[in-house]
């Protein structure tokens, strides 16, 4: 193999080992596992971490008590999640005028995750207390 030839392969190969592999939304039962039992620190657009508990009853506990906004709505609450269709789906009695809201979740490694609601909004979250 000529010198030409060899830097070529080397450069492609390691452009290959370099590239991060594309990640996979979680299956159902992935997040299932992954979020069940978790506090979760949900990082929004907004600039906050909204800490989130999602027990493995299916109740899910939000307290925005600390942050400023939570003035302006219930400072804390608890409402339902569940997996449907390889989606977390969450709906709380007045967060969110009581609508159900579905999310796509990627793992980002052990213990991070992506989100991205079903109207676009996208985020990040770690998990663990």
């Amino acid at each position: 193999m000529r010198s030409r030839e060899k830097t070529l392969c080397l450069a492609l190969l390691l452009a290959a080992t370099a590239a991060p592999a594309l990640a996979e939304p979680l299956s159902g039962p992935e997040i299932q596992e992954k979020i069940g039992g978790e506090l979760v620190r949900l990082s929004t657009p907004y600039g906050i971490t909204l800490p989130l508990v999602y027990r493995d009853d299916g109740v899910v506990a939000g307290d925005i008590s600390g942050f400023s906004i939570g003035a302006m709505l219930a400072p804390s609450e608890e409402g339902r999640w569940w997996v449907k269709d390889d989606r977390l789906c969450q709906k709380w009695p007045t967060w969110y005028d009581g609508r159900t809201h579905c999310f796509t979740i990627t793992s980002l490694g052990p213990k991070k995750i992506a989100w991205t609601r079903d109207d676009g909004l996208s985020g990040t979250a770690t998990m663990g207390r």
